[in-house]
């Protein structure tokens, strides 16, 4: 082939755009954060002009933002008053750790008939980011760990669907320890929990795995409602 054939020869590299965030993706973020942080307070109302300035967007893009949330669960529409803060009950939470039961254990059966080795790798330092949590009395970062933990698990199912559900709940987990204004007890219990998931996990039994996924879920919504 001449030099002359080599230049003219179309580049064989494809060039693909930069993927940017939307802007709606971007202030749907900011917002569900500031609800699970507790700074959007459990039934406060969403007044369009004053978060628009906050954020600095138009109010297009902030509309579709809070559709998104309302999809989510996270905001309720309420018909000629406008959008709210959802305030969950006990009831709400009990409802809440049936799915997410239900969605670890699917994913805990995905992962045991794929790679559980694979998923145990991912796993175990970010459960050794729990315990260090725990020694240090760090409710925070323990708490944004154990989320870590549960949204890799469904990760390592490679079950889309389980994925997207699993991050809308465990969004509503956040919301409902902020809502009902409940902390860890025992920290290294919780800790000590997610280990016994993992070492499950890691040995391949499927009994020991679902029991385990089961204590550690009753345990966390009795710590939430228990004795309400």
């Amino acid at each position: 082939m001449s030099q002359r054939e080599q230049h003219d020869k179309p580049a064989t590299r494809v060039l693909v755009p930069q993927v940017f965030e939307s802007t709606p993706s971007i202030v749907a973020s900011k917002l569900r954060e500031a609800i699970v942080l507790g700074e959007l307070a459990p039934g406060a109302q969403l007044v369009e002009m004053q978060l628009a300035a906050q954020l600095g967007v138009s109010r297009g893009p902030l509309r579709e933002a809070m559709q998104r949330l309302v999809q989510e669960g996270l905001l309720r529409s309420e018909r000629n008053r406008g959008l709210f803060v959802v305030e969950l009950d006990d009831d709400d939470v009990r409802d809440l750790y049936v799915v997410r039961k239900a969605i670890d254990q699917a994913a805990a059966s995905l992962i045991l008939s794929k790679d559980a080795a694979a998923a145990v790798k991912r796993l175990k330092p970010i459960l050794a980011e729990m315990n260090d949590a725990a020694k240090r009395g760090d409710r925070m970062a323990l708490s944004t760990a154990d989320m870590q933990f549960h949204e890799a698990f469904v990760e390592a199912s490679g079950s889309p669907r389980l994925i997207r559900m699993a991050r809308t709940f465990l969004t509503e987990t956040r919301l409902c320890i902020t809502t009902l204004g409940q902390t860890y007890g025992s920290l290294t219990r919780v800790a000590t929990e997610h280990a016994a998931i993992l070492r499950a996990l890691k040995d391949g039994d499927e009994t020991k795995l679902m029991s385990a996924i089961q204590a550690h879920m009753d345990d966390a919504l009795d710590r939430l409602v228990g004795g309400r």
